[in-house]
């Protein structure tokens, strides 16, 4: 590896950490704003937050806009992934939130990826392996944990509904990627014009919910906008850039995992959740079984 290379990989790691430390600080963000707003207000002005960032990044950008990107085979693509992604997944994510604890929704979210190797065998005609079956089985008793607090006996659930809700967002998210990878548009045009859909959608729920464009508290604002920058924006295009300067797209791309056990830091330290032994067994299986399945479980037929 040259010194050029070495550069850039050095870059890679600091864009890639940047990228994983503002998404760890994502769960309290929408716990602490949960306490100002509700799911749906939040959900309006983090997603008109995100999309009016994008719009000036890719103004101030090189490429900037061009005709091309209002084709109408880019145009149906977005309205359908925005639709999925923000609007409803963000629409039930947030709920999911504001009836479990930040420690429990953040965890039980992460099982997105489990989806995505679920999704990848059926749309992407990948077969998995018996270790992919047993990495999937470690990540679902992680889940289980989690959900039960540790007491398979009673089987009981801070929330079934809030559960369920943060299961289906995870579904969606995933589904929402695979349609994504299949997507070849430029990465920041495409979640810009998801996210304008996606808005389009959240005007729509707001006038028929509300009747009216509702204007938050100050507390409100602040952490709606946090989340639309840190959550839905400006973290992907720092993790863009980690990406492309990386020579290897695994090198940066397994440090994703730290940003759940960094998100526990966060709770326990900004929201004031007591965190739970049975929540970082859970996720310990979790993450265990996606590492398993990232590097044994699956392959291409």
């Amino acid at each position: 590896m040259n010194k050029r290379n070495i550069t850039n990989q050095n870059k890679a790691y600091f864009f890639a950490l940047v990228a994983v430390l503002f998404w760890s600080t994502v769960s309290s963000a929408f716990k602490i704003t949960l306490r100002y707003l509700s799911f749906d207000i939040i959900l309006f002005w983090s997603v008109f937050t995100g999309t009016f960032f994008l719009t000036v990044v890719i103004a101030l950008s090189k490429a900037g806009f061009n005709q091309n990107d209002f084709g109408k085979k880019s145009l149906l693509s977005s309205a359908i992934m925005g639709f999925i992604n923000p609007f409803l997944y963000y629409l039930l994510l947030l709920k999911g939130y504001d009836l479990l604890d930040a420690q429990e929704a953040g965890v039980i979210n992460y099982i997105w990826i489990i989806f995505l190797v679920l999704f990848s065998i059926i749309f992407l005609k990948q077969k998995i392996k018996p270790m992919g079956l047993a990495a999937l089985l470690i990540s679902f008793a992680g889940t289980l944990i989690v959900i039960t607090r540790g007491d398979f006996s009673k089987m009981r659930f801070s929330s079934l509904s809030g559960v369920l809700l943060i299961i289906t967002a995870a579904a969606l998210f995933a589904f929402y990627w695979i349609l994504n990878m299949k997507d070849k548009r430029d990465d920041v045009k495409k979640i810009w014009m998801n996210l304008g859909f996606g808005l389009l959608y959240i005007i729509a729920y707001q006038m028929v919910v509300y009747k009216e464009i509702v204007i938050p508290s100050l507390n409100g604002l602040v952490g709606s906008i946090y989340i639309g920058l840190f959550e839905i924006s400006i973290t992907f295009v720092i993790w863009l850039k980690a990406l492309q300067h990386s020579e290897d797209t695994a090198k940066v791309g397994n440090l994703i995992f730290l940003s759940p056990f960094l998100a526990l830091f966060w709770i326990n330290r900004a929201v004031g959740e007591t965190i739970r032994l049975s929540t970082i067994a859970g996720l310990v299986l979790i993450v265990a079984g996606i590492i398993l399945q990232k590097f044994y479980g699956a392959k291409k037929v």
